[in-house]
């Protein structure tokens, strides 16, 4: 019955949409995907990952979750990470599994994303 994930949703404060296209479109390299007419006034940024969406929602109480995370697979994973690092994203390693290149950041909000190497 399940398929697959279609989107994952983050939560973000209203007027987040310029630091959003900064963050996810120019320093992750997602594309930008429009928005049909009906949920526009909403506000907030769609992207492409790969088949997926991530959706940055704007959410009126915003809180930033910092446990619950999207996952996102990377190549040139050493790439993205100084592409971070220069622009003074912190990037905190986990080595908790072996054999796995992970990092954590967060998004302009605080929002939790962990990077994984492919």
């Amino acid at each position: 019955m399940i398929e697959g994930i279609d989107h994952v949703q983050l939560a973000a404060p209203a007027g987040c949409e310029e630091a959003a296209r900064r963050f996810f479109g120019e320093l992750l390299g997602l594309e930008e995907l429009e928005k049909p007419e009906s949920v526009v006034g909403r506000g907030g940024v769609w992207f492409r990952v790969g088949a997926q969406q991530l959706h940055i929602g704007v959410a009126p109480d915003f809180v930033p979750a910092r446990k619950a995370h999207p996952a996102l697979r990377v190549s040139r994973y050493d790439e993205l990470q100084n592409r971070l690092r220069a622009a003074h994203v912190q990037l905190t390693d986990d080595n908790s599994i072996p054999g796995l290149r992970r990092c954590h950041v967060a998004d302009p909000w605080g929002n939790r994303i962990e990077l994984v190497e492919a």
